[in-house]
């Protein structure tokens, strides 16, 4: 029984945590009571959090996408419901651990949690004070306190897995002294992690003994974390491991003793990139010796700028097709423009049989669209130099509401707009990436209108060095995913020219940035970047 009663006084980490900054029964009431004016501001306060994350390139680096940042938002927002619960126990105390190891397993630095628990504290406080008036001060005070309780318990949490994590690195050192650990570390280290290349050396079960600095900075993994794991299962993205797994074996098996050839490689936030891949048998050892090299180049940024270069190659070739054919045909154009509408005027007086006159008008019709063809020939053949200067993204997406209002609300379509709350400055010609919006936009509504309804939604979000913009609806998709609707003439639809998305696609790329697609049955996306003004460019004029 003594035993018992000793053991029930036992004071938990928790408990002492809450005793050493005072926080007691009145502090959870106050916090209780704030909940109900607090909550409102939950989801504005996620998302200035999370845009403000987006400033710095070594905290977004560790996401892998939008989709990931919204989860993360949405967990932020039952976070801090949780934080003012009024609820404090120790299943509270494991919830908050959790965060901390979450912080690990992704790889955020640790002076990012301090850092964001102030950005949280000013928020918070200021909605306290906001909306609470003088009576404010206790619901501080209780605020700062459970504030300073989830960082201490997320610092113990990260630490206890970065020990954990140093515990096994200590492991594997320990397991494989003067053996194959230390024989990589001791003979290949300082000259393998010189190479700019990624250097990995696997044995013969096909499993990681060797992983040189370019390939940690690469796949943004230590080498204790792929150590011993096979090469496959560890850097490859998943729908290329039968391919790469059926390569290595062969070499494995002896036949033959070098390839080269393209491949995929997956980082540890989830991004894919090119690589070019020679493999090397060396001749067998030990069990655990290195017996395959594989040497890789990251190509994902020359393939892109290949890319890029064949479809500039590409529309030049193109635009001076087009400009010697539109000067050729422009001025028979017009002449015979004017003599049909003469031939019309007559008609309509001297003749009015309706065959005739709507023969007439399908001429000047058909004359008109191939007026307006050598229109935008010239437009594709002679780009006007851009005109840059700072623009909100914000006020962007409002013109094109605006234009596109009346020919959407006339088909059923809502356009809506997804932008953060702080303001989003390119340093662009705004009249041409309004031009850009206004084709996409256009393009959207017109694939939704045979089906009376659709949405269409004008997307921004920040990115450290640019801005990337989203034009989405959810209509059937193109023919095609592989289509290439950024080359000349080539339309899905029965009048296009052809030429509206090779003049869109060569205004972003003449402002430095890139743009794709992608669509199946239900969404369309077509994305482009913009980089992002900065505070010496000023704006030309006044800001729109």
């Amino acid at each position: 029984m003594a035993d018992r009663d000793l053991a029930s006084r036992v004071e938990t980490r928790f408990e002492e945590l809450k005793r050493y900054v005072r926080f007691d029964a009145d502090d959870a009431r106050a916090l209780l009571e704030l909940l109900p004016a607090a909550r409102p501001h939950f989801v504005r306060i996620a998302r200035e959090f999370y845009e403000r994350i987006r400033e710095h390139e070594e905290a977004h680096a560790v996401f892998t996408g939008e989709a990931q940042i919204e989860r993360l938002q949405r967990s932020m927002v039952t976070w801090m419901d949780r934080i003012l619960s009024g609820t404090y126990d120790e299943a509270y105390y494991e919830e908050t651990r959790k965060i901390g190891r979450v912080h690990v397993r992704v790889g955020l630095p640790q002076h990012y949690m301090f850092t964001a628990m102030a950005l949280l504290r000013v928020a918070l406080d200021a909605v306290a004070q906001k909306t609470l008036g003088a009576g404010a001060e206790k619901f501080r005070f209780a605020l700062s306190r459970i504030l300073d309780l989830e960082l201490a318990i997320m610092v113990e949490s990260y630490r206890d897995d970065l020990t954990a994590q140093s515990r096994r690195r200590d492991e594997v050192e320990a397991l494989s002294l003067r053996t194959d650990l230390a024989r990589a570390l001791e003979l290949y280290q300082v000259a393998i992690d010189a190479v700019p290349n990624l250097v990995v050396g696997v044995d013969a079960q096909g499993l990681i003994r060797l992983f040189n600095r370019a390939a940690r900075t690469t796949t943004g993994r230590a080498l204790e974390d792929v150590y011993g794991l096979a090469f496959v299962d560890s850097i490859v993205p998943p729908d290329a491991r039968p391919h790469d797994a059926a390569l290595i074996e062969s070499l494995l098996a002896g036949a033959p003793k070098h390839v080269t050839e393209d491949g995929l490689l997956i980082t540890r936030s989830g991004k894919v990139r090119d690589m070019r891949w020679s493999f090397t048998r060396v001749e067998d050892g030990a069990t655990n010796d290195v017996v395959l090299f594989a040497i890789g180049t990251d190509v994902t940024e020359s393939h892109a700028v290949s890319r890029q270069l064949r479809q500039n190659e590409k529309l030049a070739a193109l635009g001076t097709l087009a400009a010697g054919l539109a000067h050729e045909i422009r001025n028979p154009l017009n002449g015979a423009q004017l003599h049909v509408a003469f031939l019309q005027r007559a008609l309509e007086k001297k003749l009015p049989e309706p065959d005739m006159l709507e023969a007439a008008g399908v001429v000047a019709d058909e004359i008109k669209r191939l007026a307006r063809l050598v229109s935008e020939f010239l437009d594709f053949a002679r780009p006007t130099a851009l005109v840059k200067k700072r623009v909100a993204v914000q006020w962007l997406f409002g013109r094109v509401l605006e234009l596109t209002a009346a020919e959407a609300s006339a088909a059923g379509i809502t356009v809506e707009v997804d932008v953060p709350p702080q303001e989003l400055v390119i340093f662009a010609d705004t009249g041409k990436v309004q031009q850009v919006l206004l084709n996409i936009v256009q393009n959207a509504i017109e694939a939704l209108q045979p089906a009376g309804s659709g949405r269409v939604v004008l997307r921004a979000r920040r990115h450290p060095r640019h801005v990337r913009i989203e034009i989405e609806d959810d209509g059937p998709g193109l023919p095609s995913p592989e289509a290439p609707v950024f080359d000349a003439f080539f339309s899905t639809k029965p009048s296009g020219t052809g030429l509206g998305l090779a003049i869109t696609h060569r205004i972003v790329t003449d402002h430095g940035g890139s743009m794709g697609v992608e669509s199946q049955p239900g969404r369309t996306s077509f994305g482009f970047t913009i980089p992002m003004g900065n505070d010496s460019t000023g704006f030309d004029g006044e800001s729109p």
